[in-house]
C-alpha cells in the first residue's frame, strides 16, 4: 500500500517550480504524487518522470473528457476525438512512469443531457474503453475510472454503476477507482461501496466531503478505513483536496473558497491515513 498526494492542490500543471512542492511531501513520508494530464508535451513529462525516479516518488495520474471528447456520445467523430484524448493521456503517463491514471474518462465531465443515462450512452463508453484499455496495457498502465456525484455527472455515479463498467470491458488493464467524497454524497454506506467495487478497485482517492483536510469532516472513514483492510487492498490511497490558487480550474469544479491551508491537508491528511489504516 502507497501514499499519495494530488498535485491539483496547488496546480494542474506540474513544472520544476513545483519541484520544492514534492521534495517536501516525501519529507513528510508520502511514496509519491498524482499528476493532472491537461496540458504538456512527451518530452515534458519524460523530464518529469526522470525527476520523480531519481528522488524515489512514485506517480498516478488523473485525466478527464471535455465536452466535445465525449466517448458516451452519438457522434462517432467525438467519440473518436476522446478516445485520441485517451491515448495522449496515456503516452503522455507512460512517459512519465504513470502506474495508473484515474478519472471521470468514462465520459465528459460536468456535461449533462437532461435526462437519464441511457444504454447506448453506456455502450458507447463501454466500447472506446475496451480501445483504450488495449492501448494502456502496452504502456503497462492501469486506467481506473471514476464515479462522481450527481452534480458533476450523470453516467456512473456508484459503485455499483461503476462495477458493471468494469465488467462489461472485461479488460486486465482496466479497473475502477473509489472517491470518499463522491460515494459520501451518492452511497448509503462507503463499506458497502467499497465491498461493491472490490474485485476492480485499483485506485483510491481519500477526500474529505467539503475536499478539506481528510479526517475533519463528515466522511465515515472507520468503515472506510476497515473495508480497505478487510479487502486487503494494496495500492494507492492518494489525498485529493483543492484550492482556489487556479482560478479556471477551481471554477470548473466549482471551488468557491480554500477549505483547509495546504500544509494543513498534507501533513495532517498523511497521518490520518497511517492512523485509520494502522500502519
Amino acid at each position: 500500500m502507497k501514499i499519495g498526494m494530488n498535485m491539483l492542490l496547488w496546480t494542474n500543471h506540474v513544472t520544476e517550480e513545483h519541484y520544492h512542492i514534492i521534495e517536501g511531501l516525501k519529507r513528510t513520508g508520502y511514496d509519491g504524487i498524482e499528476l493532472f494530464l491537461g496540458e504538456g508535451t512527451v518530452s515534458h513529462y519524460s523530464k518529469l518522470g526522470r525527476h520523480f525516479a531519481d528522488i524515489g516518488m512514485g506517480v498516478t495520474a488523473v485525466a478527464s473528457l471535455a465536452a466535445d471528447e465525449n466517448i458516451a456520445s452519438p457522434d462517432k467523430k467525438i467519440r473518436a476525438k476522446g478516445l485520441d484524448k485517451l491515448k495522449w493521456s496515456i503516452d503522455v503517463g507512460a512517459a512519465g512512469n504513470v502506474e495508473v491514471i484515474c478519472g471521470p474518462f468514462h465520459s465528459s465531465f460536468a456535461y449533462f443531457t437532461r435526462q437519464p443515462p441511457m444504454p447506448e450512452e453506456r455502450q458507447w463508453s463501454i466500447e472506446v474503453l475496451q480501445i483504450a484499455a488495449d492501448y494502456a496495457e502496452q504502456a503497462n498502465i492501469i486506467l481506473a475510472p471514476e464515479a462522481l456525484n450527481r452534480f458533476e455527472c450523470y453516467l456512473y455515479n456508484t459503485m455499483a454503476d461503476l462495477k458493471t463498467l468494469a465488467e462489461k470491458v472485461n479488460h486486465p488493464s482496466l479497473g475502477a477507482m473509489y472517491d470518499t467524497h463522491h460515494a459520501h454524497i451518492e452511497e448509503k454506506n462507503q463499506g458497502m461501496a467499497i465491498k461493491t467495487i472490490a474485485p476492480y478497485l485499483k485506485h483510491v482517492h481519500i477526500s474529505e466531503n467539503d475536499r478539506g483536510t481528510p479526517g475533519s469532516g463528515q466522511v465515515q472513514w472507520e468503515d472506510v478505513f476497515k473495508t480497505l483492510n478487510a479487502i486487503e487492498y494494496d495500492g494507492w490511497l492518494t489525498i485529493e483536496a483543492f484550492s482556489t490558487i487556479i482560478p479556471e480550474f477551481a471554477n470548473a469544479i466549482n471551488v468557491w473558497r480554500d477549505y483547509s491551508p495546504a500544509e494543513e491537508v498534507y501533513t495532517k491528511g498523511f497521518e490520518h491515513i497511517k492512523s485509520g489504516m494502522g500502519i
